[in-house]
């Protein structure tokens, strides 16, 4: 891409459109050679990208389309619609990987919805009356934006994504229980309600998400998220993913790959972190993205690392976790 075109995919959010590459002095041929041999990438209809790194993961990738996509969709639409769903979400950047990108999601400002196989356009029911601006890109307001978007998932996909909202501080409960009342008989409504309802942006991951979930329907007490533990003497020892405060019983989601890239040095440390925690008289338990499909076994350990807990006696003392 040559400076001219990168200047203009710069200023557009990443992509440009076949009137740009035509001015910066590509031909059509230019065009469809790049397409071709994978140095460009099709966004729709006149809209294209750099080809984005072989290295990056496949979910990230969908990812770096679908925003890519949804500004130039916007573009296209010429202000009939605003960005909406999950569209909307990715661009105030939300990474929930389970959500569906096959398709940018708008909300139509007028008149009826229609689909297609890459474009979802929503009838605007109810109207769309506030919106938010994303560098010159207009989506729904973010809360709209998450009780849309859960209406149409599973429960543990809504809690990761009212989580990571609340998280990236872009929007609060009392906006998600607001936008809740717009749509008293959305199909799904019920699970974004409980979604909302049990929602804490203290989760760093999904998979933290998720846990939070899958320890809840097991039936296992409220858990504190990032607890931090100090020693009798006040000196910080830790901040857990998440502490069974009355059990004394610290549970960590997949430490294995958040300390893995860190070499042995990390390991190292993360080791002498446990054992600290254990000096306390804390018992833990680590969990990978593997027991969450498996949620009997990990019951049982954690049931048996409580078992351990109940006989010795936890030093020191805990402070929630802040946002």
């Amino acid at each position: 891409m040559n400076t001219r075109l990168e200047i203009v995919a710069l200023r557009r959010g990443g992509w440009f459109s076949r009137r740009d590459a035509i001015s910066a002095g590509y031909s059509d041929a230019d065009l469809r050679q790049r397409v071709a041999s994978g140095r460009w990438v099709r966004l729709a209809r006149g809209a294209y990208a750099d080809t984005p790194a072989d290295a990056m993961p496949a979910w990230e990738r969908a990812a770096w389309i679908h925003v890519r996509t949804a500004r130039a969709v916007y573009h296209r639409l010429h202000g009939r619609a605003v960005v909406s769903h999950q569209s909307a979400l990715f661009l105030h950047g939300v990474r929930v990987s389970e959500l569906d990108l096959r398709r940018v999601h708008v909300t139509r400002r007028n008149g009826p919805g229609r689909s297609g196989s890459a474009l979802c356009q929503h009838a605007s029911v109810p109207p769309v009356e506030q919106v938010t601006d994303v560098d010159g890109v207009q989506t729904t307001t973010v809360a709209r934006a998450v009780v849309e978007s859960v209406c149409a998932v599973s429960y543990p996909i809504a809690v990761s994504v009212v989580d990571q909202a609340l998280r990236l501080r872009i929007t609060t409960t009392e906006q998600l229980s607001t936008a809740l009342g717009l749509f008293p008989r959305r199909p799904g409504i019920r699970t974004a309600t409980a979604a909302v309802q049990f929602g804490d942006g203290r989760a760093e991951s999904v998979g933290e998400s998720q846990l939070r979930v899958l320890l809840a329907d097991l039936g296992f007490p409220t858990v504190l998220p990032q607890a931090e533990i100090r020693d009798t003497s006040g000196r910080f020892v830790a901040r857990v993913d998440f502490l069974l405060e009355q059990f004394g019983v610290v549970v960590e989601f997949d430490g294995a790959v958040k300390y893995g890239d860190g070499g042995p040095n990390a390991l190292f440390a993360e080791k002498v972190r446990e054992d600290r925690l254990r000096d306390l008289g804390y018992q833990v338990v680590r969990v990978t993205r593997a027991d969450l499909t498996t949620p009997v076994p990990l019951a049982l350990r954690i049931r048996r690392a409580i078992t351990r807990a109940q006989g010795s006696s936890v030093a020191g003392y805990v402070t929630g976790g802040a946002l």
